[in-house]
């Protein structure tokens, strides 16, 4: 049996009719940058979580910029963010300027240390980033509690929390900003690249709006200085029908992590998941955690069941961040982690005989291993 990490192909099948149609509406009006279908995907996607704004970008690392640019972050300024993320969350910060400052992960969640973030702070900080990564929530309160004691923004990257929640609430709803990936593989993901950000804040919206077309509100006049950060019609028009799905998938996802967990749960090598009281995550990722990495994940593709590793080198080990001068060992959490992780295959269109086959393979392995 041959299990895909993610199946786009099977989604799509699912709505065909519903998706070739919204794409051939879009077509036929030429409505292919901005427009109305767009701007309905951003009230509907604003209603979706509960915030008054949203605006369509073109991917979730344009958001990121986006949100920085909007709030005053300028060359100097410092923003804390995590150590275990995509480089996108760091590239933004770097791109508007600004000088990322990590801080390690807590070792159960993989998420920012929260309580090591107010030993991060210094005259120049202006923003954090919490990541809500893999769809799992950053304990909000501790981060909104610095924030406010330091009078700093906070910017929700939750580019793969799409309809996660903290305490009911939805993730990118919390801070100043919330910023969204709509990359295919997303849990709402587009037939390309796109982004948005949401916040209840009008002068950042606005501030915003401008950013992404030009600097502009009104055709040819131009307030400030923007660029061309907009979302394509067609993925706007895609999203729409995709969103109605959402909170669907995201609980076929649950479902499915769930059954993970019951199955994995006795196989002492393997640390599962770990769900937190105030967290209602998404599973964009069921990430477990094995001294043996490497060889579970070949032993798997042998078995044409394909993984992933998220994130495979951390942000401060990379080339492109050579600079900071940061050294194997300042992150002992997140680089022991990073040796360590394994993304199953998950997404809203598996079925628990696939689950069943992945978990059984796993089993499988490690029988083999403890007989050699």
């Amino acid at each position: 049996m041959k299990i895909n990490f993610v199946d786009l192909k099977a989604q799509y099948i699912s709505i065909k009719d519903e998706i070739d149609a919204a794409i051939s509406n879009v077509i036929e009006d030429t409505a292919f940058v901005s427009g109305k279908y767009v701007e309905r995907f951003e009230d509907n996607f604003a209603k979706f979580n509960g915030s008054k704004y949203a605006i369509g970008v073109g991917s979730g690392t344009e958001a990121l910029y986006l949100a920085l640019i909007a709030l005053g972050i300028k060359e100097g300024d410092e923003v804390i963010t995590t150590a275990n993320t995509f480089i996108a969350t760091a590239e933004a910060i770097v791109l508007a300027g600004a000088n990322p400052v990590f801080v390690d992960i807590d070792k159960k969640t993989y998420n920012i240390d929260v309580d090591k973030i107010e030993d991060k702070i210094t005259r120049k900080t202006r923003a954090i980033i919490p990541v809500h990564l893999y769809g799992q929530a950053v304990d909000m309160d501790k981060v909104m509690s610095v924030a406010k004691k330091y009078n700093i923004f906070v910017i929700e990257d939750a580019c793969q929390a799409h309809g996660a929640e903290y305490k009911n609430k939805k993730l990118g709803t919390i801070g100043d900003v919330g910023c969204f990936s709509f990359y295919p593989g997303k849990n709402l993901g587009a037939y390309g690249e796109g982004g948005a950000i949401i916040t209840d804040n009008i002068k950042i919206a606005d501030q915003i709006y401008k950013i992404r077309d030009h600097g502009s509100i009104k055709k040819y006049q131009h307030e400030i200085i923007g660029g061309n950060f907009r979302m394509d019609g067609i993925q706007g028009a895609i999203l729409d029908v995709k969103l109605k799905y959402l909170e669907r998938w995201n609980n076929s996802r649950r479902n499915y992590a769930k059954y993970y967990n019951d199955s994995l749960k006795d196989i002492k090598e393997i640390i599962l998941p770990f769900d937190s009281d105030y967290s209602n995550g998404n599973y964009h990722l069921y990430v477990i955690r094995t001294q043996e990495r490497d060889k579970l994940q070949k032993y798997l593709q042998d078995k044409e069941i394909f993984t992933g590793i998220h994130y495979p080198m951390p942000i401060h080990l990379q080339l492109a961040f050579r600079h900071l001068n940061l050294v194997e060992g300042t992150y002992p959490n997140t680089e022991n982690v990073a040796k360590e992780i394994l993304s199953l295959p998950m997404y809203a269109e598996l079925t628990y005989d696939k689950c069943n086959y992945v978990v059984e393979t796993i089993k499988l392995f490690f029988s083999h291993q403890k007989n050699k």
